[in-house]
């Protein structure tokens, strides 16, 4: 157990660290996506190569999530992100130093592993050291940075590109990585020294207790009216069949395909259908986080009117292959047109991730499962960013971007069929929770 801070500043210190620490996070991970227009031309590579090192960072990265979520209980958290982060560092630098893909794709594969260390033990430092004010505070703004660093990547990148070159969109992150997590490790290391100790049982139980009353207050119970005990002796397979996750599990799939692919290959698309330069192709990219942000607010809005994670998920999914398939009406015409539709299906792949990846899990709680269906809807979303990252490549190279085009439609069309699938199942499950 971590030391729990009392002093206002200190916790106000503590929430900057951690958004400094996912700043970097990002910056030292989506570089390599952004430049890939620049490095396909500089290193003379096709597509399906080029998006190879992606598709590796993300497996890696998913399946490092299971194991550091497991590790971070039982290791120094502090000293796990420092790891994490210089580990990360390290491989950015490697990239510019031995710029040829048999080095790339397997030190990139590595950084996805290095990325992994940061999520899990950064939120048990923020449970653990911080009250309740402060960590509900703490979520947002540390989700928050992710999306300023996505921004502040697509802009950096031109321009390092411009005044230097590819290798400097990897050696700038190195070094500021570096001095984050040397700067990290001083700070909070000196923050845990100078904390009180965890009052133990008595205040974690009262804070889990207000954490699942406050849960309970927005959504009923997942084991209201099942047996006593019935609930949460259920094996996974049972919840299987009870629950329709397996159809669950195949949007946020396609849900991962779509967001990821798009935000990786757009610049890629914008440089060869339109012949917009490298670095304005790149820039175009930035609108992708912008509008995220508030794709994610809107989606909470339709959930509080649609009262269902499903339904609403299919219904961003239903307006997600209709942005694409106006896109497909202008894929090599109007530039500013597939910009947006770009935008809006990436925005609308944001919302569904937020219901099936944030908000399903929650319906498990009375199953003692919570974690359980968490880390595996979360991994299922690295499966279809590692499939769209080479996939989308290989179609491009072999039929052209309007197959491409055609493709992010049919994905969209699947996963509305998928959650039209589950609607009523799911229904069915979530009415016998209020019952």
């Amino acid at each position: 157990m971590t030391k729990r801070l009392t002093s206002e500043k200190e916790m106000r210190f503590l929430c900057f660290l951690c958004c400094l620490a996912y700043f970097m996070s990002y910056l030292t991970r989506l570089n390599y996506a952004a430049c890939m227009v620049e490095l396909q031309s500089a290193l003379g590579i096709g597509k399906s190569i080029a998006g190879l090192p992606v598709t590796m960072c993300f497996l890696s990265y998913g399946a490092g999530q299971l194991v550091c979520g497991f590790l971070g209980d039982r290791f120094s958290p502090q000293k796990m992100i420092f790891g994490g982060l210089a580990g990360a560092s390290a491989c950015n630098m490697a990239v510019a130093l031995f710029p040829r893909m048999s080095v790339i794709v397997p030190v990139w594969c590595l950084n996805g592993f290095f990325q992994s260390m940061l999520w899990p033990p950064m939120v048990r430092i923020m449970a653990e050291m911080l009250n309740d004010k402060w960590y509900r505070l703490s979520c947002v703004l540390v989700s928050m940075a992710s999306s300023a660093a996505t921004i502040v990547i697509y802009v950096l990148t031109p321009v390092c590109i411009y005044l230097s070159g590819w290798k400097a969109v990897f050696i700038v992150p190195a070094v500021l990585g570096t001095a984050a997590a040397f700067f990290w490790l001083v700070k909070t290391l000196g923050l845990g020294s100078r904390a009180e100790k965890s009052v133990g049982e008595t205040e974690g139980t009262e804070r889990q207790s207000a954490g699942a009353a406050q849960e309970a207050a927005k959504q009923p119970s997942a084991g209201a009216g099942r047996p006593e005990g019935g609930s949460a002796s259920l094996s996974f397979t049972q919840l299987f069949a009870e629950a329709p996750l397996i159809f669950i599990l195949l949007a946020i799939v396609l849900q991962g395909t779509l967001r990821d692919g798009i935000t990786t290959w757009m610049p890629v698309y914008m440089s060869e259908t339109f012949g917009m330069s490298n670095s304005s192709s790149i820039l175009s990219a930035a609108a992708l986080p912008v509008f995220a942000v508030f794709s994610t607010l809107f989606a909470s809005f339709l959930l509080s009117r649609i009262k269902s994670e499903v339904s609403t998920a299919a219904l961003l999914f239903g307006a997600g292959a209709l942005s694409g398939g106006l896109m497909l009406m202008a894929f090599d015409s109007a530039p500013a047109v597939c910009i947006l539709m770009m935008t809006l299906i990436t925005g609308c792949m944001h919302g569904i991730n937020l219901m099936l990846i944030s908000r399903v899990p929650g319906h498990f709680a009375g199953f003692g499962k919570v974690s359980t269906v968490s880390g595996i809807l979360n991994a299922a979303t690295y499966v279809g960013s590692s499939l769209s990252t080479y996939g989308f490549g290989a179609v491009a190279e072999g039929a052209g971007w309007k197959a491409v085009v055609a493709l992010w439609i049919a994905v969209g069309i699947l996963g509305l069929v998928s959650m039209l699938c589950a609607k009523g199942k799911w229904r069915r499950f979530t009415a016998s929770e209020a019952r």
